[in-house]
């Protein structure tokens, strides 16, 4: 996807890493700072755009983070335990959250160029 993208709230699909992961997008304002507060697990990641480094201040769980370039390669990878904050990462456009250990499962290391698909709204009826 070009770095010119628009993106909104929705479901998508992550695709690059060993298996496709379901995906959530936050792009407004409100969804990035709500982000994972007030849930107890996450059913695939959950990605932050744009976005350059979180914090986990009032998780209740800890999180796997991916830093992500424009180009939506992979710059690092982060297990973070509730109550800590990230740096900023420079280089960083998006940040992918997950449940600690689930990017391992998924392969998804540095150096891997993710994709994300939205999935399509279904049609609306007149």
């Amino acid at each position: 996807m070009g770095s010119r993208k628009r993106w909104r709230d929705g479901a998508g699909t992550l695709h690059g890493a060993d298996v496709v992961v379901p995906v959530e997008v936050a792009a407004s304002y409100r969804a990035r700072t709500r982000g994972l507060l007030g849930r107890d697990g996450i059913e695939g990641a959950l990605l932050l755009t744009p976005a350059s480094g979180v914090h986990t201040f009032r998780m209740r769980f800890a999180l796997d983070v991916a830093y992500l370039g424009r180009d939506f390669r992979v710059l690092a990878v982060r297990t973070m335990r509730p109550g800590r904050l990230g740096l900023p990462r420079p280089r960083s456009r998006h940040v992918l959250e997950a449940e600690a250990g689930a990017m391992a499962g998924w392969g998804l290391r540095p150096g891997l160029t993710l994709e994300v698909r939205p999935t399509p709204e279904p049609p609306t009826s007149p």
